[in-house]
């Protein structure tokens, strides 16, 4: 039976997730930006949940986490990186990357993406087709390089690239609008950008998410994963440039965006 995800808008643009399967009545979240909002979509619909998933130790996406617990009658199991569990909190599961384990009823694959901190994961439920990647891949972008180099980041983008194009991409933050008009001011004449664009400005005037995407899309419009692009290369005036160098000029200029 397929698993149900549903999204839940924190903090000002921040995003958490829940999965659940019917089967069992297992109920697994990614993220706690803050509780209000996740125990409200929980009581809602009457799920219990069973595990927390925690892409990395950024403050807006572990902080909820003392007054989620303090409003559940069961305590979940705490899932997230081994390698960063001194910035996490206590872990039930500790995971490294390449590692399958079973949440949800699923296996689930266990990618270190790190580069926008050291240790962040990102969760891949196969059967379900959905990638959970925190702030490492994001709609339309990458996260800002905190901890981790340029060419750390460019190989973490690489272990997600490859995944089926129907997989859905479940990033942090409702960054689509900016990183849009960065990525227009790369390649204007982009058609798939442009009908991007629309649609984005469309959803968020409906108060709607623009997230998930599927991969495919982001192959064609996120400038990110673009960088062995012949079109992007020209565009940067870096057609002969190895990729991890035409991803790191990319990076550079939306820091400056």
């Amino acid at each position: 039976m397929a698993l149900d995800l549903i999204t839940i808008p924190c903090l000002s643009d921040n995003y958490a997730f829940l999965i659940h399967n019917p089967a069992t009545g297992d109920t697994a979240l990614v993220d706690v930006p803050e509780a209000a909002p996740i125990l409200a979509a929980l009581s809602t619909r009457g799920w219990r949940l069973t595990d927390v998933l925690l892409t990395h130790h950024h403050w807006d996406h572990v902080d909820g986490l003392p007054d989620l617990l303090a409003g559940l009658t069961d305590r979940p199991r705490i899932w997230g990186a081994g390698a960063d569990a001194h910035r996490l909190p206590p872990l039930d599961h500790a995971l490294a990357d390449g590692q399958t384990v079973t949440i949800c009823g699923e296996e689930v694959q266990i990618f270190d993406v790190s580069g926008h901190t050291l240790g962040h994961i990102a969760f891949h439920f196969p059967t379900t087709q959905a990638l959970f990647s925190g702030d490492s891949l994001m709609v339309m972008g990458c996260g800002r390089l905190f901890e981790g180099t340029p060419a750390q980041m460019w190989a973490s983008l690489q272990k997600l690239a490859p995944l089926p194009d129907a997989t859905l991409l479940f990033s942090g933050h409702e960054y689509t609008a900016s990183n849009i008009r960065f990525a227009l001011s790369l390649e204007p004449e982009n058609p798939q950008l442009i009908l991007l664009a629309e649609r984005a400005a469309d959803l968020r005037k409906a108060g709607k998410p623009t997230l998930p995407t599927e991969l495919a899309q982001e192959r064609k419009t996120n400038p990110f994963l673009r960088a062995p692009n012949p079109d992007m290369k020209a565009a940067l005036g870096m057609a002969h440039a190895a990729p991890v160098d035409v991803f790191t000029e990319i990076r550079a200029r939306k820091d400056k965006f």
